[in-house]
């Protein structure tokens, strides 16, 4: 006997039931309805698409009549939208799968849903394997892409997003578009998508179109795509052209961001073009007349201008005059008297200058500006000012090893050297007597327009004690002082406060070999006879060995003074005083040392 299952029992069951029902009277007519009942069981099999018309609606579900005298259910969820409004009314035509037979009625469970998936996936195979497009919803930013509902869920990964690499998938949310299926599996559920692909067969078919409009010279709109340090990619339609940092603008333009962002419309002329490899280049400011043709009509040299700093350089500041015409104004051109090092310490961006045009080169395309012209130089008239010999009273601005600077007028300093600050005191460095900030007074010295410097002297507020000096001891007479330097070549001694004399080793007086450090020391007084003055140099020569000649000479001649006025044995005393002369002549080559110069 074969072998039945529930399914069978329950169609045996109905049939029977069927029988009874129209009676043994039915005769041939009764047999043929029942074969059709049930060959109408065989033919509604689980996992089959239905189609039927709603005959009611009830709190739960939804009856279909699929014919045949068989109806279904449908869950009433499956007809409600997000608001929960009903989508189906008594009479509408539904398609629904056929899940399965409830074993204790016999009614079927039907699912609406699960139909129409069943519906996307022979949708999909057939856009698939025709080549086709379908329309899809973004729904969510995922790991790797985007989500996208086509009726199921598929993926789009986001390198099929685009043709070009999009920053903000999030922004795509929400949005319609048509897609290529790359490849699907029903039996995993997936499907992946393309963008891309359709994106690139539609940008091919522009850039066809804008290949053979092409010229050079021709002006076109496109559409910034693209910004670099060096330019910015301008799509033309399929064709992507490269507009230059310095085809720009006229102007000095650092970055194509200060002009331009990525999605401006901007119409542009054709440059160069190679048709081969694709290229082109593109230009703004080719669009209007180049500025500089008329620079040297509209700039004069030794005109005053205004305009704005555009910028900074450590050798200066660009200052534009007119759309695409700036000047540069040289450091050495920002003040009269100031030492400017770094134009960002007087000026800034966007500043409003005042200037006066010192040299124009259209060839070079370039304007040379001075911003101190526009006053008057301090220096022209600094001489009247500050006559030489007048005394000024300032505060010390800076101090270096070879003096000190002085403020005199705004912007103005004088220079003290270290030579001018006292007449007798020798100073290692300024700073040994000054700081800076201190107040003092100098006389003016000198003053060089040419080189704009003023010298300054602290000492020649004070009479020069070598000129008293001098008076004091004028060549000839004797000085006394104390030895304040033993040196190998001679004796340093001070005659007054700040005046020194040099008593030359050949001066000394002592034999030839012996060492100045054995005769004299540190302190010793010492007498001896000025044999040169040197104001300018504030040198004063002295001599041992000559003041102690002179002192020889002078008892000789007394003692020979003294003879003759004996009379009587003058011939005595003639021979004594000859002998004595070669004895004092003798001595004195004796005390002469062999180097002296005397």
């Amino acid at each position: 006997m074969e072998n039945f299952n529930d399914h069978d029992s329950d169609k045996i069951q109905d049939k029977s039931a069927f029988s009874e029902t129209v009676g043994e009277s039915g005769g041939q007519n009764s047999l043929e309805m029942a074969q059709l009942f049930e060959e109408s069981f065989k033919t509604l099999a689980e996992g089959e698409v239905l189609k039927g018309q709603v005959v009611q609606i009830g709190k739960e579900f939804v009856m279909l009549d699929v014919g045949g005298k068989s109806e279904g259910r449908i869950s009433l969820q499956e007809f409600l939208d997000q608001n929960g409004n009903l989508t189906v009314q008594v009479g509408d035509q539904v398609e629904a799968l056929l899940v399965r037979v409830d074993d204790e009625d016999g009614e079927m469970i039907l699912s609406k849903d699960k139909a129409a998936k069943i519906k996307v996936w022979e949708e999909i195979s057939r856009i698939h394997n025709e080549d086709l497009t379908i329309k899809g919803l973004v729904t969510a930013r995922v790991k790797g892409g985007l989500s996208v509902d086509i009726g199921v869920n598929a993926f789009l990964p986001g390198s099929q997003v685009d043709s070009r690499p999009i920053k903000n998938l999030e922004g795509l949310v929400g949005q319609s578009f048509d897609f290529k299926i790359l490849k699907y599996n029903k039996r995993r559920g997936n499907v992946v998508l393309s963008r891309r692909v359709i994106l690139e067969v539609e940008r091919e078919a522009q850039k066809k179109q804008t290949l053979a409009a092409l010229n050079v010279g021709s002006e076109v709109e496109g559409l910034v795509k693209n910004l670099t340090d060096y330019g910015a990619f301008i799509d033309l339609g399929g064709l992507d052209g490269l507009l230059h940092v310095t085809d720009m603008s006229w102007g000095r333009l650092t970055h194509p961001s200060e002009m331009f962002a990525v999605g401006d419309r901007v119409r542009v002329k054709v440059l160069d073009f190679d048709r081969e490899k694709s290229r082109v280049s593109l230009g703004l400011k080719q669009l209007q007349a180049d500025p500089w043709t008329t620079v040297s009509e509209k700039y004069q040299v030794g005109a005053r201008v205004s305009g704005k700093v555009v910028s900074l350089a450590d050798y200066g500041a660009f200052v534009e005059l007119d759309k695409g015409i700036e000047g540069l104004i040289h450091v050495s051109e920002m003040s009269w008297t100031r030492k400017v090092r770094n134009p960002a310490s007087i000026l800034k961006v966007n500043d409003l200058v005042d200037c006066v045009i010192l040299k124009v080169d259209t060839g070079a395309k370039r304007i040379s500006l001075g911003m101190k012209q526009v006053e008057p130089n301090p220096w022209d008239t600094v001489a009247e000012r500050y006559p030489i010999g007048t005394i000024i009273e300032g505060k010390i601005k800076n101090i270096t090893d070879f003096g000190v600077f002085i403020g005199i007028d705004e912007g103005i300093d004088g220079l003290v050297h270290i030579s001018d600050i006292s007449w007798t005191r020798r100073y290692k460095h300024p700073s040994d007597v000054f700081k800076k900030g201190d107040s003092v007074r100098a006389l003016i010295l000198a003053i060089d327009r040419e080189q704009e410097r003023f010298s300054l002297g602290i000492k020649q507020l004070e009479e020069d004690p070598w000129s008293l000096t001098v008076a004091r001891f004028p060549v000839g007479e004797t000085a006394v002082g104390k030895v304040t330097n033993i040196t190998d070549f001679g004796l340093f001694v001070e005659l007054a406060e700040g005046v020194e004399g040099l008593i030359h080793i050949s001066e000394s007086g002592l034999a030839k070999g012996k060492p100045m450090s054995e005769a004299f020391k540190l302190g010793d007084e010492i007498t001896a006879k000025v044999i040169s003055i040197s104001a300018g140099d504030h040198k004063i020569g002295l001599s041992i060995k000559r003041l102690k000649k002179d002192e020889d000479d002078r008892l000789y001649k007394d003692y020979s003074d003294g003879a003759r006025a004996g009379g009587a044995g003058g011939g005595a005393v003639s021979v004594l005083g000859e002998q004595l002369s070669k004895a004092f002549a003798a001595q004195s080559q004796t005390d002469k040392p062999a180097d002296s110069d005397n």
